[in-house]
């Protein structure tokens, strides 16, 4: 599933925050549970270091490493194609699911840095 690239987004409000890693969250499921076929065919080893990405839209995306990224946020997990052969589905996925799940929670923190002091109490 390719998508065009969407602008960075930077969320000032808690809510806001809350919604961006929602949408993104969504990514991880629908790319480890239910478009497997697809995701599996996309991380062809073949390919150079590849990335998976949730998107604002609740979309995901695999693709090459992005250079927009700020360097306060942690990058996805490079490479996620290169174990597919190597690994059993059933043991691969998980291992995708584990460094996609640490990426959205950077991606959480990073949003979270920006916010003021009443929109860090309503995260409580």
């Amino acid at each position: 599933m390719s998508f065009p690239p969407l602008p960075l987004c930077l969320p000032r409000t808690c809510l806001f925050s809350g919604s961006c890693v929602s949408h993104r969250c969504g990514f991880l499921c629908l790319a480890v549970l239910a478009d497997v076929e697809e995701f599996y065919a996309f991380c062809d080893p073949e390919k150079e270091n590849l990335c998976l990405y949730g998107l604002l839209n609740g979309s995901w995306e695999v693709a090459l490493p992005s250079e927009e990224v700020p360097p306060e946020m942690l990058e996805p997990a490079l490479g996620i194609n290169f174990t597919r052969d190597v690994m059993k589905r059933r043991d691969w996925l998980p291992l995708v699911a584990v460094h996609s799940d640490t990426w959205l929670i950077s991606v959480a923190y990073f949003y979270a840095s920006d916010l003021n002091d009443n929109d860090r109490y309503l995260l409580h």
